[in-house]
């Protein structure tokens, strides 16, 4: 059995561009014109370049690819969101972890940058000026957050995941929240229900306001007292719970905006001894599998494709940066379908 070839690796020697040129048999522009994703070379000729990257394991210098493409490789990712909330809500998990998937096959590395407070956004908008990122994708925001324009400010390509509330060019990526709405509604009316109560989640927040007006959308008329205010915790879901059954203790089914809310409202149904879904149905949304499938019973919801959407974000970007403008080039926004998945809540 033969020896396996040493590369330069083996000598603690780093291979050079020269180095993968005549390992290649091409000229150093060529090789150079591969590495850094340049157009214009012959596949065969591209085969052979790869080829010998892998063979010498080749890294290329990050700081010379720079001056050559102008590009980072690099995307900042801004919730605008403090670490608790962040690192407690599965939903951020799986928009992340599509975002990652999609930037890692581009070679492109994620920074996250979080928002405990008021005064981040000046270290945010020092970062994104420093020209330390190639783009950014925001998502979370609230109604007159500064991030728009920071971003703006920072002639910084964005993608926003949900729906802005305010008129603006920036793409986004968003899930069809209000016919979601409607749809777990309908479901709910569909199964008898009559006195249906809603606990909204932050209307500061487009996804918060698009799903409550979903639910006024197939009930018109429902009483003013059978919708309550959450914040997306299941805590705030206990407490909109507790409050709905002081003002309605009649009403027989609750469309909660999210999953967790959704499972605060179970834990105190069930702590007032109402039985789920007999006395009172419960329809949620997201469909996180870690909440939704997880309580007793488990949770009929309305699904977003959580994890596509982030994928979708950072598709949008990366072409717009592929593009070398400021702007994506149209379609820019997209709106994803929602389905409500049928389990024993509801």
């Amino acid at each position: 059995m033969g020896e396996p070839a040493l590369t330069q690796q083996h000598f603690g020697t780093r291979p050079t561009l020269e180095a993968v040129a005549a390992h290649a048999g091409v000229s150093r522009a060529t090789a150079s014109r591969v590495i850094n994703g340049g157009a214009g070379v012959r596949p065969p000729l591209v085969d052979k370049v790869r080829q010998a990257v892998e063979e010498l394991g080749y890294i290329p210098n990050q700081a010379a690819r720079s001056l050559v493409t102008r590009r980072t490789g690099a995307v900042a990712v801004i919730v605008a969101e403090p670490e608790t909330r962040f690192f407690s809500d599965p939903f951020f998990s799986q928009q992340i972890r599509g975002i990652s998937k999609e930037l890692a096959a581009h070679d492109t590395q994620l920074v996250l940058l979080l928002v405990e407070g008021p005064d981040d956004y000046g270290r945010i908008s020092r970062y994104l000026t420093g020209g330390h990122v190639d783009g950014a994708l925001a998502f979370s925001l609230h109604d007159e957050d500064p991030l728009p324009a920071i971003t703006r400010g920072a002639g910084m390509l964005t993608v926003f995941g949900g729906r802005p509330g305010f008129p603006t060019a920036v793409p986004y990526v968003d899930a069809d929240n209000r016919g979601g709405a409607r749809e777990a509604v309908r479901h709910l009316l569909s199964i008898g229900r009559e006195r249906i109560a809603h606990i909204a989640g932050p209307l500061d927040q487009t996804a918060s306001t698009d799903r409550l007006d979903g639910y006024r959308d197939v009930l018109p008329e429902a009483s003013p007292a059978l919708v309550a205010q959450g914040a997306f915790t299941a805590e705030s879901g206990a407490r909109a719970m507790a409050e709905l059954l002081a003002r309605r203790p009649d009403l027989d089914a609750v469309f909660a905006a999210n999953d967790l809310m959704a499972s605060g409202a179970l834990r105190v149904l069930r702590e007032r001894g109402r039985r789920v879904p007999e006395d009172v149905a419960l329809v949620g949304f997201d469909d996180m599998a870690s909440v939704a499938e997880a309580t007793d019973p488990p949770l009929t919801t309305v699904r977003q494709e959580v994890e596509e959407m982030g994928r979708l974000m950072a598709r949008l970007l990366l072409r717009g940066l592929d593009q070398g403008g400021t702007e994506v080039s149209p379609p820019a926004s997209v709106i994803t379908p929602t389905v409500l998945v049928r389990r024993a809540s509801a």
